[in-house]
């Protein structure tokens, strides 16, 4: 499961709507190979499911992730940071063992 905290929840449904974003947008995240850590997250607004995605929905907010990217992701909660360090989503992952600075990578 893939949750979203409320914070998360107001700033997706601000971007959805500033973004006039179609009918049925949803949250697709993932994870690809890459970054300082050796896996990147990966975040877009979609429309089209594909074969194999599994979906969640959490405070009204639709997530979707592949199969393959949601062995990395399972238990993790989208949340949203407005401090100094930078502000926009951030990934809460209990599975990685390892995290780069920006939030932006980690390893498993």
């Amino acid at each position: 499961m893939i949750t979203v905290s409320p914070a998360a929840k107001d700033y997706i449904s601000n971007l959805l709507a500033a973004e006039n974003s179609a009918e049925g947008s949803f949250v697709r995240v993932g994870v690809k190979g890459g970054g300082c850590s050796g896996l990147e997250y990966q975040m877009k607004f979609d429309t089209e499911m594909k074969q194999g995605d599994e979906v969640f929905e959490d405070k009204g907010i639709k997530i979707v992730v592949d199969f393959k990217s949601l062995l990395y992701l399972y238990g993790t909660e989208l949340d949203y940071t407005g401090g100094l360090n930078g502000k926009g989503l951030t990934f809460k992952n209990p599975n990685a063992t390892k995290t780069c600075s920006c939030g932006e990578s980690f390893s498993v």
